[in-house]
């Protein structure tokens, strides 16, 4: 599995949108080797986690072929997460695609969003080329040629906001993004699907900062409590690959900072464009 971390920014990106911060007026000088967009992931070119609005953008900046998508897993509703209004141009007259059918995977908000933001402009001649799967959590099943487990973020109170183990030739990668932590019934069920994982992505929202009680993201200590149970549970070893992401503006999330981090706690500070094989 060929894994590439196209956005590794939280909501605001860093620098942030809106934000003239001492942190982002840095960043801004630094340029774009630090820049961050919002979160995506690309497995094998075939497999997004999530599609945030800078899709295209990044697509043009890594090379990535957006026709060439198969499946995507959205995390939650979130805009920075799953951002629908660009699938209304997947086919008709706006472009020929590899792929005749694009399925998209997520909750029941992801599946209302995805009806509202193109409810006014998608063409019949599109439609039928985008086929919505509703996920909830727990759910073990298979996307093409992916083993998929879905287990619960602790993010929202208003959605079923999703985490995912995918595995394909038995490879798995955990992708833990959005959430203050998991429950118990994560780590049995995972065991009982016999999942294990070489790679861990882990949210780290707020970096050398604690999330504290009843955050819905993490920092670094709460990632190593993650990697401490997934360990003790046997779905990852000494060996597997702890990789954080999606970081907060406020967190100063330069590359110079995050490798303290990675030095002092042995994790991999992930950054747009980053790739690694597994």
């Amino acid at each position: 599995m060929k894994i590439r971390f196209l956005g590794t920014a939280a909501a605001e990106g860093f620098p942030a949108v809106f934000c003239n911060c001492e942190y982002c007026k840095n960043v801004r000088l630094l340029g774009g080797g630090e820049f961050r967009t919002r979160s995506q992931v690309l497995i094998d070119g075939a497999l997004s986690v999530d599609y945030p609005p800078e899709a295209y953008a990044n697509s043009l900046k890594f090379g990535v072929e957006l026709g060439k998508l198969k499946y995507i897993l959205a995390t939650h509703s979130h805009m920075d997460h799953f951002y629908a209004h660009d699938f209304i141009l997947r086919g008709y007259k706006y472009a020929s695609v590899d792929q005749p059918v694009l399925h998209i995977y997520g909750n029941k908000e992801v599946e209302k969003v995805f009806c509202e933001c193109t409810a006014r402009e998608m063409k019949p001649q599109v439609a039928p080329n985008i086929v919505f799967h509703t996920l909830k959590p727990y759910m073990c099943l298979q996307v093409g040629e992916y083993k998929v487990l879905t287990i619960p973020a602790m993010h929202s109170k208003t959605e079923n906001c999703l985490l995912y183990y995918i595995e394909n030739s038995g490879k798995g990668y955990l992708h833990l993004y959005d959430t203050g932590g998991l429950e118990d019934k994560t780590f049995k069920f995972l065991v009982e699907n016999r999942a294990f994982a070489q790679t861990v992505a882990i949210d780290c929202t707020f970096a050398d900062h604690s999330a504290g009680e009843g955050a819905r993201h993490m920092g670094i200590s709460e990632v190593m409590s993650i990697k401490q149970r997934l360990m003790e549970s046997g779905v990852t070893d000494e060996n597997t690959k702890i990789i954080i992401t999606h970081f907060s503006h406020n967190s100063n999330p330069v590359r110079a900072r995050l490798a303290e981090l990675e030095k002092r706690y042995n994790v991999i500070a992930a950054y747009d464009g980053f790739e690694i094989e597994i």
